[in-house]
């Protein structure tokens, strides 16, 4: 079975919403990295990346996410990322990853979209 890697344009408020699905891999991680790229040069630091439908992630999925905190940092903005427990698959196979990696502490996750847009600022540190 092949599902294509998408990555779909959002806006909920203040934030812009990329919303991912499919894998997160070598191959398809410079997708991402450039979207996030483009968000950020419409001046938008507010970002909200939905993967709720990604399926697999590796260590350079990884490190797009870890590049989009540090990106948005870079210019005081605030990078939410919505992680249910179950993903799309049973279980979430990128919580598992971070878990594993131990980068989950690095992030400002959230269980749904509604939450990620919602909820009171948190500043990105470390």
């Amino acid at each position: 079975m092949v599902v294509a890697f998408k990555v779909t344009d959002g806006e909920q408020g203040d934030w812009a919403v990329l919303h991912v699905s499919g894998e997160l891999d070598l191959v398809t991680s410079p997708t991402l990295r450039q979207r996030v790229h483009d968000v950020v040069a419409e001046g938008r630091h507010s970002l909200v990346l939905d993967l709720s439908e990604v399926f697999f992630c590796d260590s350079s999925g990884v490190g797009v996410l870890i590049a989009a905190r540090r990106l948005l940092r870079s210019c005081q903005g605030s990078l939410r990322l919505v992680l249910p427990a179950q993903g799309a698959v049973e279980g979430s196979h990128v919580n598992r990853v971070f878990g594993a990696l131990g980068v989950r502490r690095l992030f400002d996750v959230h269980p749904d979209l509604a939450t990620a847009v919602t909820e009171e600022s948190r500043p990105l540190s470390a």
